[in-house]
């Protein structure tokens, strides 16, 4: 049991590093924001998409990318899960 909870504490730890992998060291890590429909984006490159869990519903996720001005951001936006059927 002890093992298990060490294991998952570890894959947190090693998530939130991976995070920070992705900031400039020195930079503090921008504010995440909101989309919606009337957002006007400036994307120049995407640096990482979260992943979409596999379930039937619609659930929040991230993008992280540069502008052209090559400043970071975190965008969430909402996206319909992996875990629906057309049968």
């Amino acid at each position: 049991m002890k093992a298990l909870l060490v294991l998952a504490l570890s894959s947190v730890c090693l998530t939130a590093l991976a995070d920070e992998a992705t900031m400039p060291a020195g930079h503090p890590q921008p504010a995440v924001e909101q989309y919606s429909y009337s957002s006007e984006l400036d994307i120049a490159k995407v640096i990482s998409m979260s992943e979409i869990p596999s379930v039937c519903e619609v659930v929040p996720a991230q993008m992280v990318y540069e502008d052209s001005q090559g400043t970071q951001h975190i965008l969430e936006y909402r996206v319909m899960g992996n875990g629906c059927s057309n049968g």
